[in-house]
């Protein structure tokens, strides 16, 4: 493996500083959101959701997923979130077909 003298241990690790950038003035918009979740046995995992942002304030965020299910996460177990775009539309999907008269 080739060193990386710029990386932590020179050998080519990357960092990256995760942040939660979701605001109130986010709600209604496509959102991930990277969190801590619970998982049994007192341990935690680690997940990401997807979705619209429903809600965001300073104790929480709320994100509903395609299937329908409200997601609720705790601002502190919140590792990182944004806005995305909208999903890809396939070929076809949402587009009007143009006859020979341009209708």
């Amino acid at each position: 493996m080739a060193d990386n003298p710029g990386s932590p241990g020179g050998r080519g690790a990357q960092r990256f500083r995760l942040e939660v950038r979701l605001t109130e003035s986010d709600v209604g918009q496509r959102a991930v959101i990277r969190w801590r979740r619970p998982a049994g046995d007192s341990r935690e995992e680690i997940a990401d959701v997807l979705g619209i942002l429903e809600a965001a304030d300073g104790s929480s965020l709320q994100i509903r997923t395609a299937s329908g299910e409200l997601v609720s996460i705790p601002r502190e177990r919140a590792l990182a979130g944004k806005t995305i775009p909208p999903p890809p539309r396939g070929p076809g999907i949402g587009r009007k077909e143009v006859t020979g008269n341009g209708h």
